[in-house]
């Protein structure tokens, strides 16, 4: 069996708390690249898409923009930790999942910062979670 097809059984194998987790682990890893895009591709490509932080934003490219503008370096954007991750499924479709965020950052790049999160993904085509709804404080 070839190295894909052995990934994609253990993938499709994977309950669905599991691949929710699997989503926040992707993001943590393309923050700490710096790369935002690839960070962003653990949101639902929607316009209907929304993040509630210092305000809301409502729609994908209007959460990319936010993102972009926020954590212009590598510098601002620091290293990101998730802790005390808990994924609840409140239907086969759709996870609540609750954590805490935590970014090491430098002086310039505007200190430290950390806060809760309370996330819904919906689970898409080909079984792929997405958030949907991202607040975080």
């Amino acid at each position: 069996m070839n190295l894909l097809l052995l990934a994609l059984f253990f993938f499709a194998a994977a309950s669905p708390e599991a691949r929710v987790r699997a989503v926040l682990q992707s993001q943590q890893e393309a923050w700490n690249r710096g790369d935002i895009r690839a960070f962003m591709s653990g949101y639902e490509n929607s316009p209907e898409t929304t993040y509630i932080g210092r305000s809301v934003v409502k729609g994908y490219q209007a959460i990319l923009d936010n993102y972009v503008k926020r954590y212009a370096d590598k510098s601002a954007m620091g290293q990101l930790t998730f802790h005390h991750i808990e994924v609840r499924l409140v239907s086969a479709d759709v996870a609540i999942t609750t954590g805490e965020f935590h970014l090491k950052r430098d002086a310039r790049g505007g200190g430290d910062a950390s806060g809760r999160f309370t996330l819904v993904l919906r689970r898409g085509a080909g079984g792929v979670w997405r958030i949907i709804h991202d607040h975080t404080g």
